[in-house]
């Protein structure tokens, strides 16, 4: 109760655990919480754990991360750096660039882009997580707090804090990038633009409770042929109930 309620004292935890049929003194509370190394109340509720902020500010936090892509030319491999957003809450995701030249420039117009008045993805978005990777100048970051963002860096080495990202990183590389050569920086756009659509509106997600994104217009229960529609020659497949 005293890690889930930071602001809860001696007396507010006496009081829960009387109404669950518990008479404990408040002394009692405070070796047990002394003993786990949990502080008071007013130290406590100085600080809100990161499961609790996620939760509190669900609707309104995005993520963002960068990962690399190696593409075969003519003059050998070139490492392509793919950066992307995620909304935490419906899992939609936006790449906001690829380059294989990524610089301070590249970030800042980026960051413009998600940004904009009209149509950018970040419209609404409150909280936008990063990590400490060097692309995300000052003046990335100003530019997000002057569309009215609050930037988040993570502590260094935490991946676990980034979770929804890593998990998108995970998917596109072992559905996709992992099962392809890319052959230019086209063939590579194409192949990411590619999954992107599957990944909205023909990839179930277990943490939207086994559904799709943006579910396509349904068919017919009763129509009898299944359909398979393939992506990137069959790399990636979404199968259906033809109209």
């Amino acid at each position: 109760m005293a890690k889930e309620n930071p602001s809860w004292g001696y007396t507010r935890l006496r009081g829960a655990l009387k109404n669950l049929g518990y008479e404990v003194g408040r002394n009692t509370i405070k070796r047990i919480l002394a003993d786990h190394g949990i502080v008071p109340a007013p130290e406590r509720g100085k600080s809100m754990s990161w499961s609790t902020f996620i939760k509190a500010h669900w609707g309104a936090i995005a993520a963002t991360d960068l990962f690399t892509v190696e593409v075969l030319s003519p003059f050998g491999l070139i490492r392509y750096h793919v950066m992307f957003v995620i909304d935490l809450a419906t899992r939609r995701v936006c790449i906001g660039g690829i380059t294989s030249d990524p610089n301070g420039d590249w970030m800042k117009q980026v960051a413009r882009n998600l940004t904009d008045m009209w149509d950018g993805f970040l419209l609404g978005t409150r909280y936008l997580i990063h990590d400490r990777d060097p692309l995300f100048t000052e003046e990335v970051r100003r530019l997000l707090r002057d569309a009215g963002m609050k930037p988040l860096r993570l502590p260094a080495r935490s991946p676990n804090l980034n979770a929804y990202a890593e998990r998108f990183v995970l998917s596109i590389r072992r559905e996709c990038l992992d099962r392809i050569v890319p052959l230019s920086e086209r063939h590579l756009r194409t192949s990411v633009a590619e999954y992107i659509v599957h990944y909205h509106t023909e990839r179930n997600h277990q943490g939207l409770d086994n559904e799709l994104i943006t579910p396509l217009p349904a068919t017919a229960e009763d129509a009898v042929h299944i359909m398979s529609r393939e992506r990137l020659g069959g790399v990636l497949k979404y199968y259906y109930r033809a109209a």
